[in-house]
């Protein structure tokens, strides 16, 4: 299971992104170039004391993310308010990459295009959408669960 963000615009929804991924023992990619700097120290600022817990992977393209050994492991499954999916009767596959767009502009065509999947969060009527990283938990969650996947470290206190 890995977590992919196409071009975030926000970095604070990366940094949370990166969190949830330390969190939850999931590798993060991000699709760049990216709505801010993208600097390592950056990504140190970001994710404050998980980014050394993080399992981050930078991709300076679409094309190199889609050509990189990870993305060809599972399938691609993109989060997008286009979706043709909810996400709650999905099965999710241990291999699977969980794919989320842009926060101001979503997923352009050609994303869509090379998606396996394309899912959705139901939401209550007159509700646009939720934030990146609050979906990301939401989708994250709903496949670890699936696959039985969750760390199994004790709870902290």
């Amino acid at each position: 299971m890995r977590l992919a963000l196409f071009q975030p615009d926000i970095p604070q929804n990366l940094g949370a992104a990166l969190r949830l991924g330390a969190c939850l023992d999931v590798p993060v990619d991000v699709i760049e170039p990216c709505g801010f700097p993208l600097s390592d120290a950056g990504v140190r600022r970001a994710a404050m004391d998980y980014g050394a817990l993080a399992d981050l992977r930078r991709h300076p393209s679409w094309a190199d993310f889609l050509g990189s050994p990870e993305r060809k492991a599972g399938r691609l499954l993109l989060f997008t308010t286009k979706g043709a999916q909810p996400l709650h009767s999905f099965e999710f596959r241990a291999g699977d990459t969980l794919l989320f767009g842009r926060e101001s502009s979503g997923a352009p065509e050609e994303v869509h295009a090379a998606a396996d999947t394309r899912l959705f969060i139901p939401l209550a009527p007159g509700a646009r959408s939720l934030n990146l990283t609050v979906s990301a938990a939401i989708a994250l969650s709903e496949a670890l669960r699936q696959i039985k996947a969750f760390p199994t470290a004790a709870p902290t206190g």
